[in-house]
């Protein structure tokens, strides 16, 4: 069964173009022009991606990324953020309520195809070196995508997920964020290294919430990120 995933645009145009090239690359698709119609079809249809524009008449991108990440029965929900302004503290606040990814305007549409491929395989388990994983109090079971801290649930994105997979898959080893983009992520893309950032700031937040305490990952600078393997 192909993957259906949900383009919201205003801009016509750039629905056919997207839309186009999915369909090209065996993905069937959803198409929406505004948040509010967009959010409709997110909480009938339930799409396995949504690649959705920021800027939307009515209910912009945030809000539809704030209440999809806030619904229980959508929160699993990848999105990817399509979006013309460049500011870097836009695409951060992006990332920090729980994007997967983030393209700016304008782009190439088989890069737009890549990345909706690359999402979908970490979502769907595209890093299973071991099935249930223990570190410390984290405890993260690959099958049922479910990742505790001390028996509480953590509330992960499918990207956040995938990066703590990883760095407990090596505990104690540091990784750079090019290669956390490339093992975790699934492809390699210039200018990516700030959005992990933002998804290790995000992380850590949630383990932190989840313990009471500070989390366990810790910063290599000049390096990246590893994990504690004993905390």
């Amino acid at each position: 069964m192909s993957h259906r995933i949900l383009v919201v645009d205003d801009d016509r145009q750039i629905v056919r173009l997207v839309r186009s090239y999915l369909e090209q690359s065996g993905y069937e698709t959803l198409v929406a022009y505004d948040g509010a119609s967009a959010l409709q079809i997110i909480r009938a249809e339930k799409p396995d991606l949504v690649v959705l524009d920021l800027m939307l008449p009515g209910m912009d991108g945030w809000e539809i990324t704030r209440i999809v990440r806030g619904d229980p029965s959508l929160r699993g929900t990848p999105i990817i953020m399509l979006t013309a302004r460049v500011d870097d503290t836009d695409k951060i606040v992006g990332l920090e309520l729980g994007a997967d990814d983030y393209i700016p305007k304008p782009f190439n549409p088989r890069e737009v195809v890549a990345r909706v491929r690359a999402v979908l395989r970490r979502t769907q388990g595209g890093i299973q070196p071991a099935h249930v994983l223990q570190v410390g109090a984290i405890r993260l079971d690959a099958d049922r995508h479910i990742a505790t801290l001390a028996d509480a649930a953590l509330d992960l994105t499918p990207t956040e997920f995938a990066l703590l997979q990883l760095l407990m898959t090596y505990p104690d080893r540091a990784f750079t964020r090019t290669e956390l983009i490339e093992k975790a992520l699934g492809y390699a893309y210039e200018g990516m290294e700030r959005t992990i950032d933002s998804h290790i700031k995000n992380l850590r937040k949630k383990l932190r919430i989840a313990r009471g305490e500070p989390g366990y990952i810790e910063t290599v600078y000049g390096v990246g990120y590893r994990l504690l393997g004993e905390t």
